[in-house]
């Protein structure tokens, strides 16, 4: 899978969030599947994944130093588990929750990694995203995410993994951009009304400027990525 089906297959998550709402798995099925299948291929089949939309359907556990977590991609090797990979996808209401989801990063990741197993991180988020009141109406100015939303995992891209547990053992940050609507849209229910109806709608990449990213986070390129996660795993356990 390359960045323009990757794209793709954002694309396809987000039309069925859409239909589904933010309760539903089905959005995770299609993303969380796509990128298990992708990396099971190629690792050349040698270990078993575990997520949605790939094999049994299921997620599976993996064992922490505090907690057993549910992973969203489990890559196991004899039914052990030798490597997760977490996912999040934002696609509103990210300000009141920006330093949340970079804490939560942080702690799931520690919990596995001091247990001796890797841990890789996907956040995808849009340059610009609705915010919703209680009533679900929309603020007249969208969110966006901005260089200083940014700065963290720029800082984040200098850490040393062999030091800092907390730290993923790569991060993959990709910025996408949601084409404008032509008209102000009021509430949740335009928004998906609007784009569940707009036939030739796609996800981008983000044009925009986040600084330097170092060698802990991958920015905008899935291939990297992935073979960054195969290359770490073949070191691991040669054929």
């Amino acid at each position: 899978m390359n960045n323009t089906e990757f794209l793709e297959q954002i694309t396809a998550s987000f039309k069925k969030f859409l239909c589904t709402g933010s309760r539903s798995n089905e959005k995770l099925k299609i993303l969380h599947g796509a990128i298990a299948s992708d990396l099971y291929e190629r690792l050349g089949k040698r270990f078993t994944v575990h997520s949605l939309g790939i094999g049994d359907g299921k997620e599976d556990k993996i064992q922490g130093r505090y907690i057993n977590k549910a992973v969203d991609i489990t890559i196991s090797d004899r039914k052990k588990a030798i490597a997760g990979i977490g996912v999040k996808f934002v696609m509103q209401n990210y300000s009141q929750n920006s330093n949340n989801y970079f804490e939560n990063m942080l702690g799931e990741t520690a919990n596995i990694r001091c247990n001796k197993i890797p841990y890789f991180q996907i956040f995808i988020i849009p340059d610009k995203l609705p915010y919703y009141d209680k009533d679900g109406n929309i603020k007249k100015d969208w969110e966006k995410f901005s260089t200083h939303n940014a700065e963290k995992y720029v800082i984040l891209s200098n850490d040393n993994i062999d030091v800092s547990n907390h730290t993923p053992t790569k991060t993959l940050l990709f910025v996408i951009s949601i084409p404008d609507p032509p008209h102000p849209l009021a509430n949740r229910e335009q928004y998906k009304l609007y784009y569940s109806e707009c036939e030739d709608f796609v996800v981008s990449e983000s044009s925009a400027e986040y600084g330097e990213f170092d060698n802990a986070v991958v920015f905008n390129d899935y291939e990297k990525f992935a073979n960054s996660v195969v290359n770490y795993l073949n070191y691991l356990y040669p054929l």
